[in-house]
């Protein structure tokens, strides 16, 4: 018997490849299964997001006179649609686990004392573990956290209506995210980033990004000092001795592994829980996975974690391997980047027009395209683009990047047209300068 605990995608994915490949496998999860990117995180932004857009290229097109309105927001019925749609995606999910034979227990916490398993305080036996808690929204000590009208992103479906004005303490993606979904509902959105906002990105991406955060008051290099308030929230008062008026604060400032049920592992100061590139802990024959074992914090490296943990259970080794993971994050366009390796040259350019992004360019963008190059050998090393459909492209291309795919390479592809992928063009176009320098 193996036991997964958490049904999230690391668990989920690992628990079915274990069943796929004759193993008797045991899934148990606290609340439904698909994780907190289908309830809480990723499906949630898509949701919210999908409206924003619908709003603010209606106020693009109102304004260039083609229409005569934009529409309002009822984001009580937004809120009821989701969760009806993420009940239909959970279920599904679930009937796709259990036809591979995985033995789902619901409601149950299970939780581990070195290699000893319990389920609800019961001890079980297993001859192998496979750890996929997931991880928790980080909640900043200050004063005034607790009160009504402070929300994460887990309790965020309480908010029974939108506010006229919000803070959004942190300065990541998902913070961004949803500062652009609240600012295109018509709430007037402040956004505090105690290391600067987006600073993690390329300053071509960031720059880009921040053109989908028109609007929204951003306060960089200055941190939440405390929430203020009485029966509910009132203001947000910061560390460089300004004050922010507030209906609603919403706390995004990172995550933290969900590990406390783990006993007996070795943990990092945060609470991840240590592993190898194999994903095994420090007990032998228990295995961790996905955000539970510290960054990326990201889906597709939590599968494939749960795949590769899944892999070693069965006795084939199989090692970890990041690079070329994308990243992406959804405003007005999308913003996507993968990359493998450091140094090269790097080559911008705008995006041609197309479909989502054709009557931006009466405004004067359409996006832009990445490359990183290495100039000795032609190898593409980094890539990225902020257009309509950067998320479905990049992932292919990381894939690309990790088979070892040059600019020269791009000469035999065909892409589809009308699109905004401007990275084919570029690639060609640093190919041909690198052919003319060498020549």
């Amino acid at each position: 018997m193996i036991v997964v605990i958490g049904g999230g995608p690391a668990g989920r994915l690992g628990a079915m490849h274990l069943a796929r490949a004759g193993a008797e496998v045991r899934l148990v999860e606290q609340r439904s299964i698909g994780g907190q990117c289908l309830h809480e995180r990723c499906m949630t932004i898509c949701a919210l997001n999908d409206v924003a857009r619908l709003i603010e290229c209606a106020r693009i097109q109102k304004d260039l006179g083609i229409l005569d309105s934009v529409p309002t927001v009822s984001y009580p019925a937004i809120r009821r649609r989701v969760s009806e749609v993420q009940e239909k995606l959970s279920s599904v999910l679930d009937a796709e686990t259990r036809r591979t034979g995985v033995e789902v227990i619901y409601g149950a916490e299970g939780s581990l004392e070195g290699n000893r398993v319990f389920i609800d305080g019961e001890e079980t036996r297993a001859d192998a573990v496979l750890a996929a808690t997931g991880s928790r929204p980080a909640v900043p000590d200050i004063p005034g956290t607790d009160l009504p009208g402070v929300y994460t992103y887990r309790t965020l479906p309480a908010m029974d209506d939108l506010p006229r004005r919000m803070v959004i303490i942190g300065g990541g993606v998902v913070a961004a995210e949803f500062a652009h979904i609240f600012h295109a509902f018509g709430v007037e959105v402040d956004m505090v980033a105690r290391h600067g906002l987006l600073c993690v990105l390329d300053e071509k991406m960031r720059s880009a990004a921040l053109r989908d955060l028109a609007g929204i008051g951003i306060h960089e290099d200055t941190s939440a000092m405390s929430i203020e308030g009485g029966g509910r929230v009132r203001s947000v008062l910061l560390t460089d001795g300004s004050e922010i008026a507030a209906d609603a604060v919403l706390l995004a400032t990172g995550l933290v592994p969900h590990s406390g049920m783990l006993q007996g592992l070795d943990k990092r100061p945060n609470g991840a829980i240590v592993v190898d590139r194999r994903m095994r802990t420090s007990v032998p024959g228990v295995y961790a996975a996905g955000d539970l074992i510290g960054p990326p914090y990201l889906t597709p490296a939590a599968r494939k974690e749960g795949m590769v943990a899944a892999e070693n259970i069965l006795g084939r080794d199989t090692i970890m391997n990041y690079e070329g993971i994308p990243q992406s994050m959804s405003l007005r366009y999308d913003y996507a980047f993968t990359t493998s390796g450091d140094g090269g040259v790097t080559l911008s350019a705008p995006a041609p027009a197309g479909p989502g992004s054709f009557w931006d360019v009466a405004r004067g963008w359409a996006g832009f395209a990445q490359v990183r190059v290495d100039p000795e050998d032609g190898r593409l090393i980094g890539a990225a683009a902020a257009v309509p459909g950067a998320s479905i492209l990049l992932p292919y291309i990381g894939y690309l990047m990790q088979k070892g795919i040059t600019i020269d390479d791009f000469d035999d592809i065909v892409e589809i047209h009308p699109s905004t992928d401007g990275i084919y063009g570029l690639a060609r176009y640093a190919s041909g300068m690198l052919r003319k320098k060498d020549g």
